[in-house]
């Protein structure tokens, strides 16, 4: 019987080297687009917070201009309808309206983002003059329709 040996000579070496090489470089590619991409997702989360927490922010200066007319109301005012009263009759900030005991307003930033704000007023003589009883943040545009639970974030 004849037996052939098979050995592999420079040419096929070089081939081999060649198709690892081009391997390995596609893979480099690849990773360095992936991580290209997580970059940018990670600034573009990083804005979308920022926003979030300033339109927050906004929404807590003007809770705390709120505060001071209530307050101010609230040292004229002997009992809870006379309070409601005095409130009624004062002037809000800017973009504040009163239904009832809830003040509700809008923040919105450059971007579209808006946060839909709402307090609900404690009774006379409580130790915190408001509670909160919305703060979303919707993050359509304004000519869109929001779908249920789709379009808006809770806080």
């Amino acid at each position: 019987m004849n037996r052939k040996e098979y050995q592999i000579g420079p040419g096929a070496a070089s081939l081999m080297l060649i198709v690892v090489v081009l391997g390995m470089s596609v893979l480099g590619l690849l990773a360095m687009m992936n991580a290209r991409g997580d970059n940018r997702l990670s600034m573009r989360s990083a804005e979308v917070a920022e926003e979030t927490y300033g339109l927050s922010s906004d929404a807590e200066r003007s809770l705390a201009v709120l505060d001071a007319v209530l307050a101010e109301c609230a040292s004229q005012a002997e009992d809870d309808e006379g309070w409601l009263a005095l409130v009624k009759e004062a002037e809000l900030p800017e973009g504040m309206t009163l239904s009832g005991r809830t003040i509700s307003w809008s923040e919105q930033n450059e971007e579209g983002r808006r946060m839909s704000c709402a307090v609900e007023l404690e009774e006379f003589g409580a130790e915190q003059r408001t509670r909160w009883t919305e703060h979303k943040l919707f993050t359509q545009l304004e000519d869109m329709e929001p779908q249920e639970d789709t379009w808006e974030i809770w806080f």
